[in-house]
């Protein structure tokens, strides 16, 4: 058995839940500033997991785990170290500590879901299909106490029965893990069945263990209501999900926050840490819950870009802050990339053929309805007398992605950026044969932004060159320590907003990819340097 590191506690404590989808670094740093003690990270696949690479990001002061397309599939830094759990969806002792042995330098504590009722995970064998399989939890529970250095958990449902639970729970505690997280509900049941409370206390009775209460969200509306929570369970710690992810200041001791405070402050997290706009947008969709149907929900259900949200929530300077300092930055950081001037990457394929490559999102709307760069390329090539291109598309089964590789004039062109569908990814595809070819791709060249600006910049948020806010990188982190400090510790020299700004408020000195598309942008123009393949 390895050696043990300081023990996180599990007494006396306030938990955001795992939630797919939520559970990334800028919401989980959101919690940690309102005053959560313990974050889980969403339920990350042992499979998916075993595909990624851990990379040192020392531009953003991060530990990436990047798939070899350049999905971040976990982040982590520093500043949740002490406080973040890794939580494993796994079947299989074996990759479950293979899992656990990737992050247990990075993380606090390691937990396993055994609760989990969707479809994806019981048909998997995992989550609450685990339930009635008690030889296999104490296999999996068993193998990470005695294989990993951090503490162990779990997290699970009831059973249909209360001699059932209480048997199950005894057999997870004989595993040695230090806490148990209990959601009061059976695998069939959902929010709007009540929680069986009764249940989560028996089980406090019947372990020696920490029990931390979860499934109360719906009787949560206040700080105050958490501790009643705690009390009427009669469990050590208490654990949210639904009610922090509508709003997460339901973890401040001074009171709630109005929800669109605490939207704002979760799109300063999420710029600073470049996530995928795609899931800063259904976080901020789940947090403005209940208002999606006003002005501002229709406005933020229409967005496609972060220009469009941010203006919602008057952020807009914020982000042209952040994005202009990026760009400053990365002019320095493209040679040490291994690319060329405007990030083009040229390589060897299989067959011998050179290949260029650079990183481009297709964005529909940046384009006028009668023009795609398809289109002009199909025009050039005729104009040229050239054959037309021929693109050849592929699907990555693991989440239905396209990639396109173009040939054109015995020469073959791809984006390095996986797209939703067969007609973008050729798209992108004939963006980057343009950019090679020095054709404009025909995108709508957009007028200034009438957006306010501060009178008089002040030194703390309207950033300069010197104080350069970096974006999201993988392959650079090595090779950049003497261009710039991390963003976080750029951002903390910004001590608070200027009057002039939006907001008025103080940065929080927490300030701040499903794991997803969480990729380095390298201008306002949807270019992306993909650093995570090498």
């Amino acid at each position: 058995m390895p050696d043990k590191k300081p023990k996180m506690t599990f007494e006396n404590k306030l938990m955001l839940a795992p939630m797919v989808r939520i559970g990334t670094l800028p919401f989980r740093l959101l919690a940690l500033e309102y005053g959560a003690d313990i974050v889980y990270c969403e339920e990350i696949i042992d499979f998916k997991m075993l595909q990624c690479k851990r990379i040192g990001n020392d531009l953003l002061g991060t530990v990436d785990f990047v798939m070899d397309d350049g999905t971040v599939v976990f982040r982590t830094c520093d500043r949740e170290k002490e406080s973040v759990i890794f939580q494993i969806g796994s079947a299989d002792h074996a990759r479950a500590l293979r899992v656990a042995k990737m992050v247990e330098k990075d993380v606090a504590a390691i937990d396993v879901n055994m609760g989990c009722p969707k479809s994806f995970s019981i048909q998997g064998g995992m989550g609450a299909a685990l339930l009635t399989q008690p030889t296999k939890v104490k296999q999996i529970l068993s193998s990470l106490v005695n294989g990993v250095s951090v503490p162990v958990t779990c997290k699970i449902r009831i059973l249909p029965t209360l001699e059932e639970t209480v048997s199950l729970v005894k057999l997870i505690e004989g595993t040695g893990v230090s806490a148990l997280a209990v959601h009061g509900r059976m695998k069939e049941e959902r929010p709007r069945h009540k929680n069986h409370n009764d249940v989560i206390k028996a089980v406090v009775e019947a372990v020696n263990i920490p029990v931390i209460a979860n499934g109360g969200s719906a009787e949560i509306h206040s700080y105050e209501d958490i501790e009643k929570f705690r009390q009427e369970t009669g469990a050590s710690s208490v654990m949210l999900a639904r009610c922090a992810q509508w709003n997460p200041s339901v973890f401040r001791r001074q009171g709630m926050l109005p929800v669109e405070d605490a939207i704002r402050a979760y799109i300063r997290y999420a710029l600073l840490y470049d996530n995928p706009f795609t899931n800063s947008k259904y976080t901020i969709q789940q947090m403005f819950h209940e208002h999606l149907c006003s002005e501002k929900g229709t406005l933020l259900m229409q967005a496609q870009l972060w220009e469009e949200t941010c203006a919602i929530w008057d952020m807009t300077t914020y982000m042209e802050h952040t994005q202009r300092a990026r760009k400053e930055l990365l002019v320095k950081l493209k040679g040490k990339c291994g690319l060329e001037g405007d990030g083009v990457r040229k390589r060897r394929m299989e067959d011998g053929t050179e290949i260029t490559e650079m990183a481009f999102k297709f964005i529909r709307k940046k384009y006028p309805d009668s023009v795609s760069p398809k289109l002009i390329l199909h025009e050039y090539a005729k104009k040229n007398r050239i054959r037309p291109p021929v693109y050849h598309t592929e699907q990555k089964l693991s989440d239905r992605s396209f990639q396109s590789i173009l040939t054109f004039s015995d020469r073959k062109f791809t984006s390095i950026l996986w797209e939703k569908s067969k007609k973008y990814a050729e798209q992108a595809a004939a963006v980057v044969c343009l950019k090679d070819l020095g054709v404009d791709d025909g995108r709508k060249v957009e007028s200034a932004r009438q957006s306010p600006r501060p009178t008089k910049p002040c030194a703390n948020c309207c950033v300069s060159a010197d104080q350069k806010v970096v974006a999201n990188d993988t392959r650079t982190a090595e090779t950049s320590r003497d261009v710039g400090t991390s963003l976080v510790e750029k951002v903390d020299d910004a001590a608070a907003l200027c009057e002039n700004c939006e907001g008025k408020q103080r940065l929080s000195q927490d300030g701040i990819d499903r794991p997803s598309e969480n990729k380095l942008r390298l201008d306002g123009e949807d270019q992306i340097c993909q650093t995570g393949n090498g």
